[in-house]
This record gives C-alpha cells, sequence and structure tokens, in this order.
C-alpha cells in the first residue's frame, strides 16, 4: 500500500466525492469529508517523511513509463504543500459544521461536501502531477468545484462572484492551456522533467517566449497577482465563511507553487531569469500589490472584504520573495507561503464566528462584541498580531527572514515598502479592534440569539495555537523551506 500514496492522495477524494452524493446525508457528508481529509493529511505527511533526505518518488500510472505515460512525482516542494492542503482541510473541517449549516441551504449541505473533495481531488492533483497537461486538469477540476462552492450559499451576491470568477478563471485557464500548447509544439513533450531538458536545447524560440509570457498572464489570474486579482475580493466576501476559508488558506497558494514549479523546474533559471529577467516583472508588480492591497483593506466596512485586500498583498510578499531568485528569498517565499495560510484560515474562522453569532462582517455594526465573544475577538486579535508581524507571531518570523533576504540581495529600497505595509496592517487591524473593544454596543444592529457551539472553536484553537508555535519553533517549517530552496536554486547565491 505504501508504494501507492502519491496516487491515493488524488484518487481518495475523487472517490469520496461521488459517494456523497449518494449518500445524500448531511452529517454523513461532513464525516466523509472530514475523514479523506485526515486521511490525505496523514499520507502527505508520510511522503514527507519519505523524501526529507532528498530521495524523490516517483509514481507510473498504468504501466507506461514516462515520458510517454503520465507519473507523479513526490519531492520536497510536493510534500511541503500536499501538507499544507490537505492540513487545512482536515482542521477547517473539523469545527466547520455549524456555519456550513448556516449559510447553506439543508438541501445543499450534500452537494457543498462533494464541491468540496473535488476541490481537494483537484488541489492536489495539481501539486502532485508530473505532468504539464494534467496540471491545467486538476487546475479546472479546482476551478469548477471552486465555483459550485463559491455560488452554494444563500447570499444572491454569491451568484455574481461565481460567475466574475468563472470569467477570469476561465481565460486564466486558457492562458495556462495554451503556453503548455506551445511548450508541446517546440518540445513534443508534457512530462515536467523531459520539459525541462529538452526546453533547455530550444530557449532562442520565440514561441518558447510566448509560452512563458502566456504562462505568466495565466497564472496571475489564477493566483490573484495584482492587476490580475479582480475576481478575488467578492469571491471570499459573498462565498459562505467555510468556503472563505479555505480558499484564502489554499486556493492561491497552490497557484504560487505552479508559478515556483514552471519557472524554476521547467523554463529554468537561465531562460526565465537570465535572459528574459522574469524576476523584475515580479518583483515590479508585487511592490504594487504590497501597497495597494494594504491600502484597500484599510478602506473596507466588510470583514471578509477587508482580509480579501489583505491576502492581496500578501500574496505580493510570496511573489517578492520569489522574485529575488536566491536561495534565500525563495525560502523566505516558502514560509510565507505556509505561515500566510495559518494566519489567514485563523482570522477566516474568527469572521465565521462571527458572523455566526452576528448575521454580519459589517465592521460599523460589530461594535462593542470583544464583550458578547470575548473568545472569538481574542483570537482574533493574536491572528491579526501575526499578519502584522509582531515578534513571537509566525507573521513575524515570514517577515525577518524576507527582509533579511531582501537585504541580502542587496534591494535595500525595498525595504520601506515592506516596513509601511506592516504598519498598513497595524491600521486595518486596529479598525477593527477599535470597533469590538473601544466603542459602545448598538443593540439594534447585532442579532444576539445564538448560542456559539463549542465545536466551532475546536479548529480556531488549534490554527491561533499554530501562529504562536510557528513564531516560536521555526525548525520544521523553516527548515523544509530552506532545503526546498537550496534544491529549486542549487548553486545560484
Amino acid at each position: 500500500m505504501t508504494s501507492h500514496l502519491a496516487v491515493l492522495q488524488v484518487v481518495t477524494p475523487l472517490l469520496a466525492a461521488p459517494v456523497v452524493v449518494i449518500l445524500h446525508n448531511k452529517t454523513l457528508g461532513w464525516l466523509i469529508a472530514t475523514l479523506v481529509s485526515l486521511s490525505c493529511f496523514i499520507i502527505a505527511c508520510v511522503l514527507c517523511l519519505q523524501i526529507y533526505d532528498g530521495n524523490n518518488i516517483v509514481y507510473t500510472l498504468g504501466g507506461w513509463a514516462a515520458p510517454a505515460g503520465i507519473e507523479y512525482h513526490v519531492d520536497r516542494l510536493t510534500a511541503f504543500l500536499l501538507i499544507i492542503i490537505s492540513g487545512l482541510a482536515t482542521f477547517i473541517l473539523i469545527g466547520a459544521r455549524e456555519s456550513i449549516d448556516n449559510e447553506i441551504s439543508a438541501d445543499r449541505l450534500y452537494l457543498f461536501y462533494t464541491a468540496f473533495l473535488l476541490n481537494l481531488t483537484g488541489l492536489l492533483g495539481v501539486i502532485v502531477t508530473g505532468d504539464a497537461f494534467n496540471v491545467f486538469v486538476f487546475i479546472e477540476i479546482a476551478s469548477l468545484s471552486s465555483y459550485a462552492l463559491i455560488s452554494i450559499g444563500r447570499d444572491k451576491r454569491s451568484l455574481y462572484a461565481a460567475y466574475q470568477y468563472l470569467i477570469f478563471g476561465t481565460i486564466g485557464a486558457s492562458f495556462i492551456l495554451i503556453a503548455i500548447g506551445l511548450m508541446y509544439a517546440v518540445t513534443g513533450t508534457l512530462n515536467i522533467h523531459d520539459l525541462h531538458e529538452r526546453l533547455a536545447h530550444v530557449q532562442d524560440s520565440r514561441t518558447l517566449i510566448t509560452a512563458l509570457a502566456f504562462f505568466i498572464i495565466g497564472i496571475g489570474l489564477k493566483a490573484a497577482i495584482w492587476p490580475l486579482h479582480i475576481w478575488l475580493p467578492d469571491a471570499y466576501t459573498y462565498s459562505p465563511s467555510i468556503v472563505s476559508t479555505f480558499l484564502a488558506g489554499t486556493s492561491t497558494k497552490v497557484f504560487i507553487y505552479v508559478l515556483i514549479r514552471f519557472v524554476f523546474s521547467i523554463f529554468g533559471i537561465e531562460f526565465s531569469i537570465n535572459e528574459l529577467s522574469v524576476q523584475y516583472i515580479l518583483m515590479s508588480v508585487a511592490l504594487i500589490a504590497i501597497v495597494y492591497g494594504s491600502l484597500q483593506a484599510i478602506k473596507q466596512d466588510s470583514l471578509k472584504r477587508l482580509l480579501a485586500y489583505s491576502s492581496i498583498a500578501q500574496i505580493g510578499y510570496m511573489i517578492l520573495a520569489i522574485s529575488l531568485v536566491t536561495v534565500a528569498g525563495v525560502a523566505a517565499g516558502l514560509i510565507h507561503v505556509f505561515n500566510h495560510a495559518i494566519i489567514k484560515v485563523t482570522l477566516f474562522l474568527c469572521v465565521a464566528n462571527i458572523i455566526y453569532f452576528t448575521g454580519t462582517d459589517s465592521i460599523n455594526k460589530l461594535a462593542g462584541l470583544g464583550k458578547q465573544m470575548p473568545v472569538t475577538c481574542g483570537l482574533f486579535v493574536i491572528a491579526g498580531l501575526s499578519i502584522i508581524g509582531v515578534p513571537l507571531t509566525a507573521g513575524f518570523t515570514s517577515k525577518w527572514f524576507l527582509i533579511k533576504a531582501t537585504i541580502d540581495s542587496g534591494y535595500w529600497l525595498v525595504i520601506p515598502v515592506i516596513v509601511i505595509s506592516s504598519l498598513m496592517a497595524i491600521v486595518y487591524i486596529w479598525k477593527v479592534v477599535e470597533q469590538i473593544y473601544f466603542k459602545e454596543a448598538d443593540h439594534a444592529h447585532v442579532v444576539t440569539n445564538k448560542a456559539m457551539p463549542y465545536s466551532m472553536y475546536v479548529s480556531l484553537f488549534v490554527f491561533t495555537a499554530a501562529c504562536i508555535y510557528f513564531g516560536l519553533q521555526t525548525d520544521i517549517n523553516v527548515g523544509l523551506a530552506q532545503l526546498i530552496a537550496d534544491d529549486l536554486i542549487g548553486a545560484r547565491p
């Protein structure tokens, strides 16, 4: 069985999805989705232990050897992302039942868990596959199920958000597919490792330059990289809270992974960095995203929309780190992928609790909420301090390594942007803190007739503890991120 762990990551949630439809039961749907996610998380941890020393796992499907056949390939980067995605799915679902029941009609609950499992299938498939075309296939599985998840709530505006995401997502997927087609045209292969070897011999081809340009645009749309982020605020704001939570922690992180995998492992540093200087384009849009996202977050009244624009800024941090193209820079980007996933999930879970209790995420309607929801508001503050980058939190670790990598690379002028963005994060987090703790409650605007189920605190405590733990103990995430960065960059300083 252990020899099939790589493919089980994808097959398990894929087979579980139709089972949930057949059973047509919300309780069994939640139980199956949670157990499947937990199974995937355990498998991911086992795979990580197996390849930690650098011995990669290659799984051939159907007995057809690559490059003619399809293979799944697990290396340190793959295992790192598998742990993040499956772990988040597991611990989000554990405490999500009441929030899901509250925001989704009872007759649609089984469809929610079905779409959730399909989304998990797509995300894990994107990470583990070693075939470029299958990357596109799994992206589409994840995207189509995302559209369903966003639109499944009671808020009618979610239909518009899903439609908007559908349009931009389809355009992004088309660009990625064209890029893959162009690469196939000049190499005759779709296997990722074979592509890298063959592309090295055709780097003077205009077709290859066009492929890289199409890929950057397509992945920019999928990862919500400024200025291709237009779909993200509405998608996060109007979807059910648990959907916002899951997408914020997983979706953009997977597409950052795809960006890293294609730029470093397929196109290669020699072509994409040394010849075309893609890093300067990425750095420019990253710096604008950091400032733009933070400024927009300050202006928002909706908690979800505030966190959505904050995510745009945080994606900017990841792209900035990767654009340094050094071992320290790529490691800093991966550390932030890990830490931001935990932090943002914590914040969105707090919002899910607030919406369950009050029926709103409008900041102006939450005056005095700190007295009514002391636990949730207290945990929101802790996660807020982490997104700011206060010492002893996971967010501080991310920014410390990013600033250090930036200084080592000689980009001193970038440091003020990082500092200013952190100050703006203080502003938008303080706006919420001031409202819930230092203003008198207006009971006319707040519905408080619901008792908070204890189960809704389970996941929240787990992720809040992780925000603190990974600010104090960094051996696991930082150590693995540095090994991955060394694998990707190699001898490059």
